[in-house]
Protein backbone atom coordinates (compact mmCIF):
# COMPACT_ATOMS: atom_id res chain seq x y z
CA UNK A 1 0.00 0.00 0.00
CA UNK A 2 1.02 3.68 -1.02
CA UNK A 3 2.05 6.32 1.83
CA UNK A 4 -0.95 8.42 2.95
CA UNK A 5 1.06 10.90 4.61
CA UNK A 6 0.04 15.24 4.23
CA UNK A 7 3.34 14.91 2.05
CA UNK A 8 2.16 12.87 -0.92
CA UNK A 9 0.51 16.29 -2.23
CA UNK A 10 4.36 16.33 -4.66
CA UNK A 11 5.04 17.46 -8.30
CA UNK A 12 5.11 14.55 -11.25
CA UNK A 13 8.31 13.27 -10.49
CA UNK A 14 8.38 12.30 -6.90
CA UNK A 15 6.08 9.29 -6.71
CA UNK A 16 8.03 5.83 -6.67
CA UNK A 17 6.48 3.55 -9.56
CA UNK A 18 3.56 1.59 -8.30
CA UNK A 19 3.35 -0.92 -11.26
CA UNK A 20 -0.60 -0.11 -12.01
CA UNK A 21 -1.25 -0.31 -15.26
CA UNK A 22 -3.77 2.14 -16.60
CA UNK A 23 -5.84 2.30 -19.85
CA UNK A 24 -8.18 5.23 -19.73
CA UNK A 25 -11.04 5.72 -23.05
CA UNK A 26 -12.29 8.59 -24.14
CA UNK A 27 -10.10 12.64 -24.45
CA UNK A 28 -12.81 14.37 -22.22
CA UNK A 29 -11.77 17.01 -19.08
CA UNK A 30 -12.22 13.56 -17.09
CA UNK A 31 -9.47 11.21 -19.69
CA UNK A 32 -7.27 13.90 -19.62
CA UNK A 33 -7.06 15.01 -16.36
CA UNK A 34 -7.14 11.43 -14.92
CA UNK A 35 -3.80 10.71 -17.82
CA UNK A 36 -1.48 13.44 -16.19
CA UNK A 37 -2.28 12.70 -12.42
CA UNK A 38 -2.05 8.71 -13.37
CA UNK A 39 1.29 9.73 -14.60
CA UNK A 40 1.96 12.11 -11.55
CA UNK A 41 0.71 9.41 -9.14
CA UNK A 42 3.85 6.51 -10.84
CA UNK A 43 0.65 4.62 -12.63
CA UNK A 44 1.33 3.51 -16.24
CA UNK A 45 -1.08 5.30 -18.64
CA UNK A 46 -2.74 4.64 -22.19
CA UNK A 47 -5.28 6.46 -23.85
CA UNK A 48 -8.01 4.98 -26.29
CA UNK A 49 -9.89 7.82 -28.62
CA UNK A 50 -12.59 7.11 -30.80
CA UNK A 51 -11.95 10.10 -32.89
CA UNK A 52 -8.95 10.25 -35.13
CA UNK A 53 -7.88 13.60 -33.35
CA UNK A 54 -8.50 15.10 -29.82
CA UNK A 55 -11.94 17.74 -30.27
CA UNK A 56 -10.78 20.68 -29.12
CA UNK A 57 -13.99 22.54 -30.66
CA UNK A 58 -16.58 23.86 -28.22
CA UNK A 59 -17.18 27.52 -26.40
CA UNK A 60 -17.09 27.73 -22.91
CA UNK A 61 -17.68 26.56 -19.34
CA UNK A 62 -17.32 27.04 -15.80
CA UNK A 63 -14.37 25.58 -13.86
CA UNK A 64 -14.70 25.67 -10.12
CA UNK A 65 -11.82 26.29 -7.81
CA UNK A 66 -11.88 23.10 -6.54
CA UNK A 67 -11.07 21.52 -9.78
CA UNK A 68 -7.94 23.61 -10.65
CA UNK A 69 -6.12 23.12 -6.82
CA UNK A 70 -4.54 20.44 -8.48
CA UNK A 71 -2.38 22.95 -11.06
CA UNK A 72 -0.18 23.29 -8.07
CA UNK A 73 1.74 20.43 -9.29
CA UNK A 74 1.84 21.32 -12.34
CA UNK A 75 4.12 24.41 -12.99
CA UNK A 76 3.84 24.88 -17.06
CA UNK A 77 -0.13 23.92 -17.13
CA UNK A 78 -0.54 26.48 -14.18
CA UNK A 79 1.44 29.54 -16.10
CA UNK A 80 -0.74 28.71 -19.75
CA UNK A 81 -3.65 28.56 -17.35
CA UNK A 82 -3.13 32.07 -16.31
CA UNK A 83 -2.57 32.88 -19.70
CA UNK A 84 -5.67 31.99 -20.75
CA UNK A 85 -7.95 32.49 -17.61
CA UNK A 86 -10.74 35.31 -17.75
CA UNK A 87 -9.35 37.60 -14.91
CA UNK A 88 -11.10 41.01 -14.28
CA UNK A 89 -14.13 39.66 -15.79
CA UNK A 90 -17.40 41.41 -15.62
CA UNK A 91 -21.13 40.44 -15.81
CA UNK A 92 -24.15 42.23 -16.49
CA UNK A 93 -28.12 40.56 -16.29
CA UNK A 94 -30.92 41.18 -18.06
CA UNK A 95 -34.58 39.75 -18.97
CA UNK A 96 -34.77 37.87 -21.57
CA UNK A 97 -37.25 40.76 -23.34
CA UNK A 98 -34.24 42.79 -22.90
CA UNK A 99 -34.73 45.03 -20.12
CA UNK A 100 -31.88 45.23 -18.10
CA UNK A 101 -32.34 43.93 -14.02
CA UNK A 102 -28.58 43.98 -12.80
CA UNK A 103 -26.24 46.85 -14.37
CA UNK A 104 -22.36 46.02 -15.12
CA UNK A 105 -20.40 44.67 -12.09
CA UNK A 106 -16.95 43.03 -11.36
CA UNK A 107 -17.64 39.08 -10.45
CA UNK A 108 -15.46 40.06 -7.81
CA UNK A 109 -17.75 43.09 -6.64
CA UNK A 110 -20.65 40.30 -7.12
CA UNK A 111 -19.24 37.89 -4.92
CA UNK A 112 -18.26 40.38 -2.32
CA UNK A 113 -22.04 41.53 -2.26
CA UNK A 114 -22.57 37.50 -1.78
CA UNK A 115 -20.60 37.76 1.22
CA UNK A 116 -17.72 35.51 -0.34
CA UNK A 117 -13.82 36.54 -0.46
CA UNK A 118 -13.24 38.09 -4.01
CA UNK A 119 -9.45 36.95 -3.77
CA UNK A 120 -10.56 33.70 -4.22
CA UNK A 121 -13.60 32.92 -6.42
CA UNK A 122 -15.32 29.55 -6.31
CA UNK A 123 -14.21 29.27 -10.16
CA UNK A 124 -14.28 31.09 -13.78
CA UNK A 125 -16.04 30.67 -17.31
CA UNK A 126 -13.07 29.43 -19.41
CA UNK A 127 -12.41 28.43 -23.03
CA UNK A 128 -13.03 24.71 -23.99
CA UNK A 129 -10.62 25.31 -26.81
CA UNK A 130 -8.11 26.87 -25.01
CA UNK A 131 -8.38 24.79 -21.93
CA UNK A 132 -7.95 21.91 -24.10
CA UNK A 133 -4.85 23.12 -25.69
CA UNK A 134 -3.51 23.23 -22.49
CA UNK A 135 -4.06 19.79 -21.12
CA UNK A 136 -3.00 18.88 -24.64
CA UNK A 137 0.27 20.75 -24.22
CA UNK A 138 0.91 18.93 -20.97
CA UNK A 139 -0.11 15.29 -22.31
CA UNK A 140 2.85 15.84 -25.02
CA UNK A 141 4.89 17.16 -22.55
CA UNK A 142 4.49 14.18 -20.24
CA UNK A 143 4.99 11.43 -23.59
CA UNK A 144 1.33 9.79 -22.93
CA UNK A 145 0.52 7.79 -25.54
CA UNK A 146 -2.67 7.90 -27.21
CA UNK A 147 -4.20 5.71 -29.54
CA UNK A 148 -6.83 7.68 -32.10
CA UNK A 149 -9.51 5.85 -34.05
CA UNK A 150 -10.08 3.51 -31.45
CA UNK A 151 -13.89 3.13 -31.17
CA UNK A 152 -14.97 1.14 -27.85
CA UNK A 153 -18.10 -1.26 -28.32
CA UNK A 154 -17.64 -3.36 -25.18
CA UNK A 155 -15.94 -3.86 -21.57
CA UNK A 156 -14.73 -6.68 -19.47
CA UNK A 157 -13.17 -7.74 -16.66
CA UNK A 158 -11.27 -10.96 -15.64
CA UNK A 159 -11.32 -11.36 -11.99
CA UNK A 160 -9.11 -14.70 -12.01
CA UNK A 161 -6.28 -12.67 -13.63
CA UNK A 162 -6.57 -9.38 -12.09
CA UNK A 163 -7.23 -7.68 -15.27
CA UNK A 164 -9.74 -5.47 -17.08
CA UNK A 165 -9.73 -4.60 -20.98
CA UNK A 166 -12.08 -3.37 -23.81
CA UNK A 167 -12.95 -4.21 -27.08
CA UNK A 168 -12.84 -2.06 -30.05
CA UNK A 169 -14.87 -1.69 -33.15
CA UNK A 170 -12.20 -3.82 -35.09
CA UNK A 171 -12.02 -6.69 -33.19
CA UNK A 172 -8.63 -5.33 -30.96
CA UNK A 173 -8.47 -5.70 -27.11
CA UNK A 174 -6.82 -3.79 -24.92
CA UNK A 175 -6.19 -4.63 -21.11
CA UNK A 176 -4.64 -3.08 -17.97
CA UNK A 177 -4.94 -3.56 -14.34
CA UNK A 178 -7.63 -1.01 -14.16
CA UNK A 179 -9.75 0.39 -17.06
CA UNK A 180 -11.09 4.33 -17.15
CA UNK A 181 -14.28 4.69 -18.53
CA UNK A 182 -14.30 8.20 -19.72
CA UNK A 183 -15.86 8.47 -22.83
CA UNK A 184 -19.31 10.43 -22.21
CA UNK A 185 -22.34 9.56 -21.29
CA UNK A 186 -23.44 7.27 -24.34
CA UNK A 187 -19.89 4.56 -22.86
CA UNK A 188 -20.35 0.98 -23.63
CA UNK A 189 -19.34 0.86 -19.87
CA UNK A 190 -22.94 1.29 -18.83
CA UNK A 191 -23.89 -2.55 -19.08
CA UNK A 192 -20.91 -4.16 -17.31
CA UNK A 193 -21.34 -1.97 -13.98
CA UNK A 194 -25.00 -2.36 -14.18
CA UNK A 195 -26.18 0.74 -14.53
CA UNK A 196 -29.21 2.54 -16.69
CA UNK A 197 -28.03 1.35 -20.26
CA UNK A 198 -29.16 3.83 -22.14
CA UNK A 199 -29.14 7.89 -21.70
CA UNK A 200 -32.10 9.54 -21.94
CA UNK A 201 -33.10 12.45 -23.73
CA UNK A 202 -33.80 15.48 -21.37
CA UNK A 203 -36.07 17.05 -23.59
CA UNK A 204 -33.91 20.37 -23.63
CA UNK A 205 -31.04 21.15 -26.34
CA UNK A 206 -28.69 24.32 -26.24
CA UNK A 207 -28.10 26.16 -28.95
CA UNK A 208 -24.09 27.32 -28.97
CA UNK A 209 -21.98 29.25 -31.38
CA UNK A 210 -18.30 30.20 -30.68
CA UNK A 211 -16.85 33.01 -33.88
CA UNK A 212 -13.97 35.36 -34.01
CA UNK A 213 -15.33 39.30 -32.80
CA UNK A 214 -14.32 41.10 -36.18
CA UNK A 215 -18.33 39.90 -37.14
CA UNK A 216 -19.96 42.20 -34.93
CA UNK A 217 -18.49 44.91 -37.34
CA UNK A 218 -21.25 44.38 -39.11
CA UNK A 219 -23.58 45.98 -36.91
CA UNK A 220 -22.06 48.80 -35.38
CA UNK A 221 -24.67 49.68 -32.97
CA UNK A 222 -24.67 45.94 -31.50
CA UNK A 223 -20.96 45.91 -30.85
CA UNK A 224 -20.87 49.13 -28.69
CA UNK A 225 -23.78 47.38 -27.19
CA UNK A 226 -21.95 44.38 -26.74
CA UNK A 227 -18.66 46.00 -25.86
CA UNK A 228 -16.21 44.49 -23.16
CA UNK A 229 -15.75 46.04 -19.44
CA UNK A 230 -13.96 47.79 -17.52
CA UNK A 231 -12.71 51.49 -17.35
CA UNK A 232 -10.72 51.07 -20.56
CA UNK A 233 -12.94 48.80 -21.74
CA UNK A 234 -10.55 45.78 -22.55
CA UNK A 235 -12.30 43.25 -19.62
CA UNK A 236 -14.13 39.94 -20.53
CA UNK A 237 -17.99 40.44 -20.26
CA UNK A 238 -20.61 37.91 -19.84
CA UNK A 239 -24.40 39.00 -20.46
CA UNK A 240 -27.06 37.06 -19.09
CA UNK A 241 -30.57 36.70 -20.33
CA UNK A 242 -33.15 34.85 -17.88
CA UNK A 243 -36.56 34.39 -19.65
CA UNK A 244 -39.78 31.89 -18.68
CA UNK A 245 -38.34 28.16 -19.43
CA UNK A 246 -35.00 29.44 -20.73
CA UNK A 247 -31.83 31.68 -20.59
CA UNK A 248 -28.70 32.58 -22.71
CA UNK A 249 -25.52 33.80 -21.97
CA UNK A 250 -23.00 35.91 -23.85
CA UNK A 251 -19.11 36.38 -23.63
CA UNK A 252 -17.24 39.04 -25.20
CA UNK A 253 -13.75 38.39 -24.72
CA UNK A 254 -10.94 40.63 -26.71
CA UNK A 255 -11.03 38.07 -30.00
CA UNK A 256 -13.98 35.69 -29.26
CA UNK A 257 -17.84 36.14 -28.71
CA UNK A 258 -19.34 33.48 -27.29
CA UNK A 259 -23.13 32.82 -27.28
CA UNK A 260 -25.26 30.30 -25.57
CA UNK A 261 -28.93 29.57 -25.10
CA UNK A 262 -30.77 26.70 -23.23
CA UNK A 263 -34.46 25.55 -24.98
CA UNK A 264 -36.66 23.03 -25.73
CA UNK A 265 -35.89 20.12 -28.03
CA UNK A 266 -35.82 20.76 -31.10
CA UNK A 267 -36.53 18.17 -34.42
CA UNK A 268 -32.22 18.84 -35.40
CA UNK A 269 -30.47 18.68 -32.03
CA UNK A 270 -28.19 16.03 -31.67
CA UNK A 271 -25.08 15.22 -28.86
CA UNK A 272 -22.40 16.26 -31.16
CA UNK A 273 -20.22 18.97 -31.29
CA UNK A 274 -20.07 18.78 -34.90
CA UNK A 275 -23.79 19.11 -35.89
CA UNK A 276 -24.85 22.87 -36.68
CA UNK A 277 -28.13 24.33 -37.87
CA UNK A 278 -28.88 27.33 -39.65
CA UNK A 279 -29.38 30.77 -38.01
CA UNK A 280 -32.63 31.19 -39.44
CA UNK A 281 -33.76 28.11 -38.02
CA UNK A 282 -32.79 29.45 -34.55
CA UNK A 283 -34.67 32.71 -35.32
CA UNK A 284 -37.59 30.67 -36.53
CA UNK A 285 -38.08 28.55 -33.16
CA UNK A 286 -36.21 30.79 -30.27
CA UNK A 287 -39.82 32.52 -29.52
CA UNK A 288 -42.07 29.35 -28.98
CA UNK A 289 -43.83 29.42 -26.06
CA UNK A 290 -43.69 33.27 -25.05
CA UNK A 291 -46.41 35.78 -25.16
CA UNK A 292 -46.66 37.97 -28.20
CA UNK A 293 -44.98 41.45 -27.01
CA UNK A 294 -43.08 40.10 -24.92
CA UNK A 295 -40.36 37.74 -27.46
CA UNK A 296 -36.59 37.43 -27.17
CA UNK A 297 -34.36 40.29 -26.67
CA UNK A 298 -33.95 42.10 -30.25
CA UNK A 299 -30.31 42.85 -29.67
CA UNK A 300 -29.93 38.71 -29.69
CA UNK A 301 -31.33 38.25 -32.78
CA UNK A 302 -29.50 40.41 -34.52
CA UNK A 303 -26.29 38.73 -32.67
CA UNK A 304 -27.85 35.39 -34.24
CA UNK A 305 -27.97 36.75 -37.81
CA UNK A 306 -24.22 37.78 -37.23
CA UNK A 307 -22.91 34.52 -36.43
CA UNK A 308 -21.28 32.59 -39.44
CA UNK A 309 -22.54 29.83 -41.34
CA UNK A 310 -22.11 26.39 -40.06
CA UNK A 311 -21.04 27.69 -36.66
CA UNK A 312 -24.22 27.37 -34.51
CA UNK A 313 -24.62 23.89 -32.74
CA UNK A 314 -27.90 22.31 -31.64
CA UNK A 315 -26.34 20.18 -28.81
CA UNK A 316 -29.34 17.77 -26.94
CA UNK A 317 -28.88 17.38 -23.41
CA UNK A 318 -28.94 13.51 -22.17
CA UNK A 319 -28.79 12.61 -18.44
CA UNK A 320 -28.88 8.97 -16.53
CA UNK A 321 -30.61 9.20 -12.96
CA UNK A 322 -27.71 9.07 -10.12
CA UNK A 323 -26.62 5.14 -9.87
CA UNK A 324 -23.81 4.45 -6.67
CA UNK A 325 -23.10 1.43 -9.34
CA UNK A 326 -19.73 2.98 -11.34
CA UNK A 327 -17.66 -0.36 -11.05
CA UNK A 328 -17.95 -3.70 -12.66
CA UNK A 329 -18.73 -6.58 -10.45
CA UNK A 330 -14.67 -6.90 -9.75
CA UNK A 331 -14.08 -2.87 -9.43
CA UNK A 332 -11.36 -3.19 -12.26
CA UNK A 333 -13.56 -1.02 -14.33
CA UNK A 334 -14.49 2.45 -13.60
CA UNK A 335 -16.80 5.09 -14.64
CA UNK A 336 -15.65 9.18 -14.22
CA UNK A 337 -16.82 12.44 -15.25
CA UNK A 338 -20.05 12.53 -17.59
CA UNK A 339 -19.99 8.54 -18.09
CA UNK A 340 -20.59 8.11 -14.19
CA UNK A 341 -22.42 11.59 -13.58
CA UNK A 342 -24.24 13.42 -15.99
CA UNK A 343 -25.18 17.57 -15.77
CA UNK A 344 -27.78 20.02 -16.51
CA UNK A 345 -25.71 23.37 -17.80
CA UNK A 346 -26.95 25.32 -15.31
CA UNK A 347 -25.21 23.13 -12.53
CA UNK A 348 -22.12 24.79 -13.33
CA UNK A 349 -20.64 21.75 -12.23
CA UNK A 350 -20.14 19.45 -14.69
CA UNK A 351 -16.33 20.07 -15.84
CA UNK A 352 -15.45 20.29 -12.13
CA UNK A 353 -16.71 17.03 -10.97
CA UNK A 354 -15.18 15.50 -14.13
CA UNK A 355 -11.57 17.12 -12.86
CA UNK A 356 -11.87 15.88 -9.17
CA UNK A 357 -13.42 12.59 -10.63
CA UNK A 358 -10.29 12.41 -11.98
CA UNK A 359 -7.68 13.26 -8.84
CA UNK A 360 -9.55 11.27 -6.40
CA UNK A 361 -9.34 8.34 -8.75
CA UNK A 362 -5.75 8.84 -9.50
CA UNK A 363 -4.57 9.34 -5.41
CA UNK A 364 -6.48 6.36 -4.31
CA UNK A 365 -4.87 4.21 -7.14
CA UNK A 366 -1.71 5.31 -5.14
CA UNK A 367 -2.71 5.05 -1.97
CA UNK A 368 -4.01 1.31 -2.77
CA UNK A 369 -0.93 0.33 -5.23
CA UNK A 370 -1.06 -2.69 -7.24
CA UNK A 371 -1.86 -5.33 -4.84
CA UNK A 372 -5.47 -3.47 -3.76
CA UNK A 373 -6.65 -1.74 -6.89
CA UNK A 374 -10.93 -3.11 -6.28
CA UNK A 375 -10.68 -1.36 -2.87
CA UNK A 376 -9.16 1.76 -4.03
CA UNK A 377 -11.44 1.75 -6.99
CA UNK A 378 -14.03 1.36 -4.75
CA UNK A 379 -12.87 3.65 -2.04
CA UNK A 380 -12.98 6.30 -4.48
CA UNK A 381 -16.78 5.97 -5.64
CA UNK A 382 -17.41 6.14 -1.78
CA UNK A 383 -15.21 9.55 -2.10
CA UNK A 384 -17.29 11.03 -4.85
CA UNK A 385 -21.16 9.27 -5.48
CA UNK A 386 -23.22 11.53 -2.84
CA UNK A 387 -20.85 14.82 -3.59
CA UNK A 388 -21.91 14.10 -6.84
CA UNK A 389 -25.55 13.51 -6.95
CA UNK A 390 -25.77 16.59 -4.34
CA UNK A 391 -24.06 18.80 -7.17
CA UNK A 392 -26.05 17.32 -9.49
CA UNK A 393 -29.54 18.34 -7.54
CA UNK A 394 -27.62 22.21 -7.68
CA UNK A 395 -28.30 21.98 -11.01
CA UNK A 396 -31.86 21.52 -11.04
CA UNK A 397 -32.10 24.36 -8.01
CA UNK A 398 -29.91 26.89 -10.11
CA UNK A 399 -32.03 25.64 -13.30
CA UNK A 400 -35.01 27.47 -11.38
CA UNK A 401 -33.43 30.56 -10.49
CA UNK A 402 -32.84 31.39 -14.13
CA UNK A 403 -35.72 29.86 -15.79
CA UNK A 404 -38.37 31.09 -12.95
CA UNK A 405 -36.54 33.96 -11.90
CA UNK A 406 -38.18 36.31 -9.48
CA UNK A 407 -37.24 39.39 -10.58
CA UNK A 408 -39.18 41.48 -7.58
CA UNK A 409 -36.46 39.33 -4.72
CA UNK A 410 -33.96 39.81 -7.25
CA UNK A 411 -34.16 43.90 -6.87
CA UNK A 412 -33.41 42.87 -3.37
CA UNK A 413 -30.92 40.39 -3.65
CA UNK A 414 -29.37 39.88 -6.67
CA UNK A 415 -27.35 36.70 -6.10
CA UNK A 416 -31.29 35.12 -7.08
CA UNK A 417 -30.18 35.63 -10.75
CA UNK A 418 -27.20 33.61 -10.80
CA UNK A 419 -26.17 29.84 -10.23
CA UNK A 420 -25.19 29.00 -6.54
CA UNK A 421 -21.87 27.71 -6.06
CA UNK A 422 -21.85 27.40 -2.30
CA UNK A 423 -18.68 26.84 -0.05
CA UNK A 424 -19.18 22.70 -0.05
CA UNK A 425 -18.45 22.64 -3.67
CA UNK A 426 -16.10 25.04 -4.47
CA UNK A 427 -13.76 24.80 -0.94
CA UNK A 428 -13.00 20.99 -1.40
CA UNK A 429 -9.87 19.64 -2.22
CA UNK A 430 -9.97 16.11 -3.95
CA UNK A 431 -7.07 14.95 -3.32
CA UNK A 432 -6.10 16.21 0.49
CA UNK A 433 -9.42 14.84 1.18
CA UNK A 434 -8.06 11.31 -0.40
CA UNK A 435 -5.09 11.17 2.16
CA UNK A 436 -7.25 12.48 5.08
CA UNK A 437 -10.10 10.35 4.62
CA UNK A 438 -8.44 6.77 2.58
CA UNK A 439 -8.14 4.37 5.89
CA UNK A 440 -11.34 5.38 6.76
CA UNK A 441 -13.31 4.93 4.01
CA UNK A 442 -11.48 1.60 3.49
CA UNK A 443 -12.51 0.72 6.78
CA UNK A 444 -16.30 1.27 5.95
CA UNK A 445 -16.24 -0.86 2.78
CA UNK A 446 -14.19 -3.75 5.11
CA UNK A 447 -16.98 -4.01 7.88
CA UNK A 448 -19.77 -3.98 4.98
CA UNK A 449 -21.42 -0.51 5.77
CA UNK A 450 -23.56 0.66 3.17
CA UNK A 451 -22.26 3.73 1.50
CA UNK A 452 -25.11 5.78 3.04
CA UNK A 453 -24.64 4.99 6.30
CA UNK A 454 -21.12 5.69 6.62
CA UNK A 455 -20.52 8.05 9.56
CA UNK A 456 -16.83 7.72 10.73
CA UNK A 457 -15.71 10.06 7.07
CA UNK A 458 -16.27 13.76 7.28
CA UNK A 459 -18.89 14.73 4.47
CA UNK A 460 -17.66 16.45 1.49
CA UNK A 461 -21.08 17.51 0.69
CA UNK A 462 -23.56 19.87 2.48
CA UNK A 463 -23.25 19.14 6.53
CA UNK A 464 -25.98 17.37 7.72
CA UNK A 465 -27.60 15.91 4.42
CA UNK A 466 -29.08 12.26 4.64
CA UNK A 467 -28.77 10.71 0.62
CA UNK A 468 -32.10 9.72 -0.32
CA UNK A 469 -32.14 7.92 -4.23
CA UNK A 470 -34.17 10.54 -6.58
CA UNK A 471 -34.85 10.61 -10.01
CA UNK A 472 -34.27 13.43 -12.98
CA UNK A 473 -37.90 12.64 -13.93
CA UNK A 474 -39.30 14.11 -10.86
CA UNK A 475 -36.46 16.85 -10.21
CA UNK A 476 -37.29 18.06 -13.72
CA UNK A 477 -40.82 18.51 -12.85
CA UNK A 478 -40.58 20.61 -9.32
CA UNK A 479 -38.43 23.10 -11.89
CA UNK A 480 -41.40 23.72 -13.94
CA UNK A 481 -43.96 23.33 -10.72
CA UNK A 482 -41.04 25.68 -9.25
CA UNK A 483 -40.95 22.97 -6.18
CA UNK A 484 -36.73 22.00 -6.04
CA UNK A 485 -36.27 20.77 -2.70
CA UNK A 486 -32.96 19.89 -2.07
CA UNK A 487 -33.66 17.90 1.26
CA UNK A 488 -31.67 17.91 4.71
CA UNK A 489 -28.51 19.59 5.72
CA UNK A 490 -26.84 23.33 4.68
CA UNK A 491 -26.48 23.46 1.09
CA UNK A 492 -25.49 27.36 1.43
Amino acid sequence: MGSINDSDCRPVGSYPPSGIDVLIVGTGLAGLTASIECVRKGHNVRILERHDDINTAGDMYFMGHSATKFFRHWPELMREYDLISMNNAWIETFKHNGERQITPLKVADRLRQAGMDPNTPPGAFQMRPLIYRMYLNEVQRQGIKVQFGQRVVDYYEDEARQKAGVMTESGERFEADVVIAADGVGSKCQKLVGGQVRAMSAGRAMWRAAFPIHHLDKNPELKEFLKMGGPNGDEPMVRTWLGPGTYAMVLIRRETCVWIMNHDITESAEESWDHTVSSDEVLNTMDRGLEPGNTWDPKIKELIKLIPPDTIINFELFWRNPQPSWTSPGARVVLIGDAAHSFLPASGNGATQAIEDAVSLATCLQIGGKNHVPEAVRTHVRFRFIRCSCAQKMGFSNAELLQHTDWKKVKVDPKLAQPKLPRWIWKHDPEQYAYDNYEKMVDTIRKGIPFDKVDTVPPNYPPGYKYEPWNIDDMYRDVENRTVNMGSGDWE
